[in-house]
């Protein structure tokens, strides 16, 4: 007990010397240690690692998981240790959806098959979105969250202790700068009248006791510059591993690029694919308006190739119920012929079709009966018939 209450009184004399150290520089009253401008870079470079590194954070929380109440649930279901619940996407409950109007409104009408192929595509694209939120959050997200919970807190807990050696150190310098002044002061300056011979024991006795205390205090200081520099050089080398952080920061943000790829490229896919399934459907967009087109002249290619266009709305030659025109029989009109610029990849769906790619220059034609949302192409020896969504008209 005797030990622990004067630890205590020894703890609490220690933060008194610095509380009133670090107010006294705050008043300019006190000088204080200024550390090197590298070491000072070093923490500023510290700093802002760890302010855009939560930032980045949160808001790819945000991009994988809008919703802030679940957001809010999984922080918690986290802090207390405990497996996060599957959740169901917003692409697998819109494909629920789809699926049971389907079989309410009757599976077999046209509306109803394209709901139920609708649905399979919005499953697959819910399945691809779980799949990207779980590679994210492995490989981006835990890195950065380890970041900010483990290193920055040692880094954080350094910084704090190197901050209280630096008090210490001033501190024993203004004791010792006092001491210093009080012993010239007793040397030069008697306290009591030369004439008197006691006098001259009370000068000596005070100037040996300002001796000694400028003894002690030398000894403290160079304790404090020992502890102070030691404590800088671990500091220090914490804030040169931020160099380190960088590099693995930059290997997992090029992990979250490769599985956000790969993400967007299966959601184009699934779409592309159910587009096509759609086009084979001849009833399913009979009496729509005009698809919209895509854009001209002035999208790039990479954005052109980016953009989902909006399929045909039937996939014939002929209308429907007529017989489709023999593809080997046909023959360009003597005027009427244009080129055009293919906006994006087509895969043919059958062998009446003209596979595309993008940025290509075809020849295209129109024939009498034909479906004003589809054209006759021609590419050397080939021909086909091509969508006009997929087409920039030149001339």
């Amino acid at each position: 007990m005797d030990f622990n209450m004067k630890k205590l009184a020894s703890d609490a004399g220690i933060f008194f010397t610095r509380a009133v150290q670090f107010t006294e520089e705050k008043f300019g009253q006190a000088e204080k240690t200024e550390l090197d401008a590298h070491f000072e870079n070093l923490l500023a470079r510290a700093d802002s690692t760890k302010n855009w590194t939560e930032k980045i954070l949160r808001q790819t929380e945000v991009l994988l998981q809008p919703n802030p109440s679940a957001r809010v649930e999984e922080f918690l279901y986290e802090k207390l240790d405990r497996k996060v619940p599957s959740r169901v996407t917003n692409g697998e409950l819109l494909a629920q959806y789809m699926a049971e109007a389907a079989s309410e409104l009757g599976p077999t009408t046209p509306y109803g098959k394209t709901l139920i192929k609708v649905a399979e595509a919005e499953k697959r694209l819910g399945a691809a979105e779980r799949d990207f939120i779980h590679t994210a959050s492995i490989n981006f997200l835990t890195p950065l969250r380890n970041f900010l919970e483990g290193d920055w807190k040692t880094i954080s807990k350094e910084r704090r202790l190197l901050q209280n050696r630096r008090l210490d150190l001033d501190a024993c310098k203004a004791r010792l700068k006092k001491a210093k002044a009080a012993e010239a002061k007793a040397t030069t300056v008697p306290d009591f009248q030369e004439t008197r011979p006691r006098n001259y024991i009370l000068s000596a006795s005070a100037s040996a006791l300002w001796n000694d205390e400028v003894d002690k205090a030398e000894q403290e200081l160079r304790v404090a510059q020992t502890e102070f520099d030691r404590q800088a050089e671990v500091t220090r080398l914490l804030l040169e591993g931020i160099s380190s952080t960088h590099v693995n920061h930059l290997r997992c943000l090029h992990e979250f690029v490769e599985s956000q790829t790969t993400y967007y490229a299966q959601c184009y896919r699934h779409m592309l694919d159910l587009q096509k399934q759609l086009g084979r459907f001849p009833g399913t967009f009979v009496g729509t308006t005009e698809p919209a087109s895509p854009p001209l002249s002035s999208t790039s290619p990479t954005t052109a190739a980016a953009t989902m266009p909006v399929g045909p709305s039937v996939a014939g030659l002929a209308p429907p119920g007529e017989a489709a025109l023999c593809l080997e029989e046909v023959t360009p009109p003597a005027s009427g012929t244009r080129k055009a610029r293919v906006l994006y990849d087509y895969e043919a769906a059958d062998s009446s079709e003209l596979a595309l790619l993008a940025d290509e220059l075809i020849t295209v034609y129109s024939l009498p009966g034909m479906d004003p949302d589809w054209l006759i192409g021609e590419r050397g020896n080939k021909k086909g018939k091509v969508p006009v969504t997929y087409l920039e008209l030149l001339s």
